[in-house]
Parts: structure tokens; sequence; C-alpha cells
């Protein structure tokens, strides 16, 4: 039986009067690329809030590699192995895409001002080990000869890749992408499918959010459908385009 990463069960949530989600369930499954789709205003984006910690529920519970986590800050989350992108990247601009990256490692020796005088072999070497790790992932992604740019000159696009790259560097087991293939052109749009395939080849599961039905279709086996706040439908992604209340509801269509 394949195992969950990452449950929801039963989860809400209210800001003032307007209930945003509305008893969200779902489980992610290890090693899978799940999608989240829907309409505008149907939840997608405060679901991910409330499964990264940047936003706490009204009720119901989260799972990560089955332990809760409903009310863990989201650093926690990424220490327990949840990685999570945003729509719109934002990299520290006037660094370059090796700082970017080697700033993203989590728990280094020297974070802690008294290492770097005491220890400084251990944080010479965690930082060589860093450098290392950060040039073999902005190779993934197909970045490296730009790896001592500021990243600033980079495209949206290039942002995407550098954004997922840097989520890399933690090491994490469950990948939360919101809306990858926004602002993307279609040739870096093919670069980005190939390298979300490749990493998850290597056993990282993703939970993702796209408006891009291509893409989803082409990496997700499995699709949830939000309208509302609430499930709509869940199934594989020739079920998603053929169901009635999906066309109604998602792509704007009768549900004739």
């Amino acid at each position: 039986m394949t195992s969950a990463v990452l449950e929801a069960q039963a989860l809400s949530k209210n800001f003032g009067g307007v209930a945003a989600v509305k008893g969200m369930s779902l489980t992610v499954k290890a090693g899978e690329i799940l999608g989240l789709i829907g309409p505008n205003g149907a939840g997608k984006t405060t679901m991910f809030d409330l499964l990264a910690g940047s936003v706490q529920p009204t009720s119901g519970s989260i799972r990560l590699m089955g332990q809760p986590v409903t009310h863990q800050p989201a650093h926690r989350r990424l220490a327990g192995g949840m990685g999570r992108t945003f729509q719109i990247p934002r990299p520290f601009p006037a660094l370059s895409l090796l700082e970017n990256m080697m700033i993203a490692r989590q728990h280094q020796t020297g974070e802690r001002l008294w290492a770097n005088f005491l220890l400084p072999g251990r944080v010479l070497g965690e930082e060589r080990q860093a450098r290392d790790k950060a040039l073999a992932l902005l190779d993934l992604v197909a970045l490296r000869r730009l790896a001592n740019e500021p990243a600033r000159v980079l495209s949206g696009g290039q942002r995407k890749l550098l954004e997922l790259a840097r989520v890399l560097m933690a090491d994490p087991k469950v990948i939360l992408l919101d809306e990858p293939a926004a602002g993307v052109n279609p040739a870096l749009l093919e670069v980005l499918i190939a390298q979300i395939q490749e990493i998850n080849a290597t056993g990282v599961t993703f939970l993702l959010i796209e408006h891009n039905l291509d893409m989803v279709s082409r990496l997700c086996n499995r699709i949830i459908v939000m309208a509302q706040g609430a499930l709509l439908f869940e199934g594989r992604p020739d079920e998603v385009s053929r169901e009635p209340r999906v066309v109604e509801a998602y792509l704007g269509g009768s549900a004739a």
C-alpha cells in the first residue's frame, strides 16, 4: 500500500464571516504528483497556505510524514520535509544565483556566530558542501551558467526554476508548487515540466496548483478539483475533463 506523506482531514478556514475552505480533506501519496485545480476564488491558495503553515485552520487537522503538524509554523514544516514555492518568486535580486541557493541551506553550523570562531573547520566544510550542492541543483534546472550573475537578471520563468532549486536545498520529501506555469513562456515551460518529472523520479512528491490544464494532465495521474472552498471532484485527468460539474464550474461550459 502506498504511504501518505501529507494528509489533511476536514480542514476549514474562515476569514470573518467568509468560509474560504470548507471541510477539505486530501491525501498526497508518496512519490506522486497530485494536481489541485479549480476556478479563481475556489480556495486553492488558502488550502496551500493551510498545508504550508502560513495560515492556521479554523478546524481540521494536518499530518506530515505521519506526524501531526496542524499548528506548527512554516519553518517547522520545512524542517519536517515540506517545501513550498510561490506563484511570484522573490529571490534576493542583488545576490548571485549561487548566493541565493546557499542561504537556503538549512541548519548550517555557521548560522551561530560563536561557531565561526570555535569550529572554523566545520563551518568551511559545510559551506563547501552547500556550494557543491547548490551548483549541482543549478545544473539540474539549467541555470548553472548564470550562477555568478545577480538574480535580478533572470526572466520570470528562470525565477521559477531558481525557486524550485532553492527549495531542493532543504532536501524536502514533498513540495507544494504554486502555479509554476504562470508567466512562463512555452519553451521554458517545457524545461520546467521536464525538471519536475526528473525531480519526482528521485522520489520527491509534489502537490501542484495550476491553471494550465495541459501541464496538469501531463504531470498528474490524479487531480483534485475545488469549487467554493470545498471538494468538487477527484479523479484521473481524463475523468476530470469529462465531468460535467468540472466543465461547468472550472471551464465555464455547460453541464449538459
